[in-house]
């Protein structure tokens, strides 16, 4: 079970963002990750509970962020319900998508484990509904996804193997490159690995079908 904790940090102007606590694993029914935020002050925003079945696709999500909270699962594409603060209006969506993101480095695991590219894959169009910090506003987009390159790290136990993906916001044109190690994020835009206590475990090794 991968344990550790990332930083985060804002895509401008690379100001601190806080620091995401988290541990993840597979399981009978896919896999899950839960995780909790912090400010650089140590102050708690936020959490993360994401579970996917056997095939990527999110079963339950629940995010919260400043009070605001976040239900969602794969239905119909993805359908959720966001509550404010007061917890008096709770607003229900629904979009013809393939997964959620946001803000924390579970989302990018959870779109390798839906998408499983291979070298071979030609690259991916993906739409995704991302909930904004820190009201967790929805907002739809589309992606594009390529794994452009494999390689394996010794260890002193088994190989580590490193995936190198490019991803495209196909709105903005903006294109940038992420590195996962089976279920843990070693870099990316606005995400550092900072510790980690537990190898990670492996990804899927089957491409969708």
């Amino acid at each position: 079970m991968p344990r550790g904790r990332y930083s985060l940090h804002d895509l401008h102007d690379h100001t601190p963002l806080g620091e995401e606590h988290f541990h993840c694993a597979p399981g009978p029914s896919g896999w899950r990750y839960v995780s909790q935020t912090t400010s650089p002050s140590g102050d708690h925003l936020g959490s993360v509970d994401l579970a996917l079945d056997q095939l990527g696709r999110p079963i339950r999500l629940e995010l919260h962020s400043a009070s605001w909270q976040v239900r969602g699962a794969a239905l119909e594409g993805v359908t959720w319900v966001r509550t404010d603060p007061t917890g008096a209006d709770a607003t229900e969506g629904n979009v013809r998508a393939h997964a959620f993101s946001g803000t924390s480095p579970a989302f990018l695991i959870a779109l390798t484990r839906l998408l499983r590219l291979t070298s071979d894959s030609p690259e991916t169009r993906v739409r995704v509904v991302t909930f904004t910090d820190p009201a967790l506003a929805p907002r739809t987009s589309d992606q594009s996804w390529a794994l452009v390159n494999s390689e394996a790290h010794a260890t002193d136990n088994d190989p580590l193997i490193v995936d190198e993906y490019q991803v495209s916001a196909l709105d903005t044109g903006d294109r940038h490159t992420l590195h996962v190690a089976g279920d843990v994020v070693l870099a990316a835009p606005g995400i550092e690995l900072e510790h980690l206590e537990t190898p990670p475990s492996p990804g899927p090794t089957q491409p969708a079908g």
